[in-house]
């Protein structure tokens, strides 16, 4: 395993001092945790990704999500480690992200640019249930009042809701949460390590209950899988009952990495849909242009029929930041402004 290319930039993140943990207990069976310290944490996004913000912070690498067509999953292949069944089961762990993360928010030269997170992979994963990094994580940035978003499939965000909303109270804090279809049978082959979509809509309801509202990013509408007016229809109006405060679609799309996890998984399941993908997608990672545009108008027109707006470019999820002398208690409960002037949306692009 070639730990020296952990990192996103040339030089190497991590150093030679790597724990691999494999864990025999039911919830994590199979999987192997390799615990490294990383020599940074906060990431600079390239300048050409399509990313809507320029800094990250990851705490794990490789998902037991799980998902089927997960564009994180050409990552694993940095690491010599292959990017289907090694993606889903060797997950590496940041061990020291939440005080790394706190000496580099303290640094000089730190300006407080937004912070995301989930965007690589999810934050809130079943190992974050072991190691408890974030935390650590949410603390130092609200010491900081250093702004940040999460996007998620977990329902372990719940655990942090306290957190969340003491760093609300002094810093813009977005959530969203990711349900792309409610179709149990298509959740269940396509992402077995995740929550079910109902429960990742009680996230969604339990947010906006403790003031904390939430958005939903509809990722990813799988086509010709997940994008009947049927499926459409049953998936947005299950986020607008969730009291989302936005809705926000996005096709799949297939990177090098997933595209051939994603394709030899449709092989076995939907043979005959094998050569209709191949059309699809036969000029790149997206889907045409004119399919995008389709869903993304009927998942609008649906959003606006349930009373739920979708999700401006440039426009977080998030909650308001409370005026000079506001009690804190109390500061988490103000409701999303959605016009304020330099927000970020999360989006898996």
């Amino acid at each position: 395993m070639r730990w020296e290319n952990l990192g996103e930039q040339s030089a190497a993140l991590f150093g030679t001092d790597v724990v691999s943990r494999t864990i025999d207990t039911p919830e994590f069976r199979g999987i192997t945790f390799h615990e490294v310290r990383a020599r940074s944490i906060i990431n600079q996004v390239p300048g050409a990704s399509r990313m809507p913000f320029e800094r990250t912070v990851n705490p794990y690498r490789g998902c037991t999500h799980a998902c089927v067509y997960c564009f994180a999953r050409r990552t694993h292949g940095y690491l010599d480690l292959d990017t289907g069944l090694d993606f889903d089961s060797q997950i590496v762990v940041k061990v020291n992200a939440p005080e790394l993360l706190r000496r580099e928010l303290a640094a000089p030269r730190w300006r407080g640019e937004h912070i995301a997170m989930g965007t690589n992979v999810d934050c809130y994963q079943r190992a974050e249930g072991r190691y408890q990094l974030m935390p650590g994580i949410l603390t130092a940035l609200r010491d900081r009042a250093n702004p940040f978003s999460v996007l998620t499939k977990g329902t372990l965000i719940l655990r942090d809701l306290d957190l969340l909303r003491q760093a609300a109270a002094v810093t813009e804090v977005g959530v969203s949460v990711s349900v792309g279809f409610v179709d149990r049978e298509l959740w269940r082959t396509v992402e077995p390590g995740t929550p079910a979509p109902e429960r990742r809509l009680d996230v969604v309801r339990t947010l906006a209950r403790h003031g904390i509202p939430a958005g939903v990013l509809m990722a990813p509408v799988i086509p010709f899988l997940g994008d009947s007016p049927a499926q459409l229809r049953a998936t947005v109006r299950a986020i607008a009952a969730a009291g989302a405060t936005s809705v926000t679609p996005l096709v799949l799309h297939l990177r090098p990495g997933a595209r051939e996890w994603f394709m030899a998984w449709l092989a076995r399941h939907h043979p005959h849909l094998v050569r209709r993908y191949e059309r699809m997608y036969a000029d790149g990672a997206y889907a045409p242009k004119w399919y995008q545009r389709r869903i993304t108008r009927q998942v609008h027109e649906l959003a606006d029929e349930y009373g739920i707006g979708p999700a401006r470019a440039g426009e977080a999820r998030r909650i308001t930041r409370p005026a000079p002398g506001t009690d804190p208690a109390e500061a988490g409960t103000a409701p999303a402004t959605g016009s304020a002037p330099g927000h970020t949306q999360l989006a898996l692009l």
